[in-house]
């Protein structure tokens, strides 16, 4: 048992549980603050949270001073961009539509981590696996939402969300090949906290300053919020910078997400129920992670 809860398939999927359960939170969140703002208020304290238990703080110091670099560029590129445009994308996009291009994210990560890495290059099996997953992605949300174009903004919204899934696998790529002599909590603890800031600062004169008084609601979704980034990302830094572990691969976990959030949603949400589509898209997302993992051991077994 000790050895499964270490295995890089468990972590992965944990994370992605972990990042499932975001969407009840931030949507509680932002009746009651404005997005850039939430979001920095919650990096800032999962960046806290992390620093509090690594607890070594001369050596937290150090590290970051020695690898400044890499923390400014999750800073700027991971956290404060691709969520800076994740948030105005959104804004922008019809909710169904908008769902199917950030559940297509592996995918663009794949493509970013073959043109990026040599040893993640894109197999015909690989492809034929992401390319499953992006299709059941499409089943579940058409299947709940109906597309409905807002607009010529639509288009710009459209952009952003596709340049947040390409800086995502740029991230994913620099913290894979760079972040050698780092501990996980360090990286994360500082970019989070970094980005987190400039995030609140930025939305300052973007959004105003809101300073509440907030209700109960608001706090249970920000502590859990800041909990749940605190430890998906630590994960997430972690497993990336284990020996073996291929970008495109590890991505493709992230399909769990929108299936462990619509299970949450029928438990949790009185007015959503079990529907074919959802059924439908879930089977096939099964199915691309069996066909990846299959693709995954014929690899090693070449080598």
């Amino acid at each position: 048992m000790g050895n499964l809860l270490k295995t890089t398939t468990f972590r992965a999927i944990l994370a992605s549980l972990l990042w499932s359960t975001a969407f009840v939170g931030v949507k509680i969140g932002l009746e009651y603050h404005t997005p850039l703002q939430f979001a920095g208020i919650r990096f800032f304290i999962s960046g806290i949270i992390i620093l509090l238990v690594f607890k070594k703080f001369k050596q937290y110091i150090a590290e970051v001073k020695q690898h400044w670099k890499l923390v400014l560029a999750l800073v700027l590129v991971q956290i404060f961009a691709q969520y800076a445009l994740f948030y105005t994308g959104i804004d922008m996009v019809p909710s169904a539509l908008a769902a199917m291009i950030i559940g297509s994210q592996p995918l663009f990560i794949a493509i970013v981590a073959h043109f990026s890495l040599q040893n993640d290059k894109m197999s015909p099996l690989k492809a034929w696996s992401i390319l499953l997953g992006v299709v059941g992605i499409a089943i579940i949300t058409l299947g709940r939402q109906k597309i409905e174009f807002r607009g010529e903004l639509e288009l710009l919204g459209i952009s952003l969300l596709l340049i947040n899934n390409i800086i995502s696998g740029y991230a994913n790529v620099i913290i894979s090949k760079s972040s050698k002599g780092i501990s996980p909590m360090v990286l994360s603890s500082s970019s989070l906290i970094g980005g987190g800031l400039l995030l609140f600062i930025v939305s300052i004169p973007v959004e105003g300053l809101s300073v509440g008084p907030f209700p109960a609601a608001y706090y249970y979704s920000l502590a859990w919020l800041s909990f749940l980034s605190a430890a998906a990302i630590t994960i997430w830094y972690a497993l990336l910078k284990r020996p073996g572990v291929k970008v495109s691969i590890l991505n493709v976990w992230k399909f769990l997400i929108p299936v462990a959030g619509a299970i949450l949603s029928w438990v949790i949400l009185v007015n959503e129920k079990p529907d074919i589509p959802s059924i439908v898209g879930m089977v096939v997302i099964a199915g691309s992670l069996l066909s990846l993992n299959y693709a995954n051991w014929k690899a090693r077994k070449k080598t």
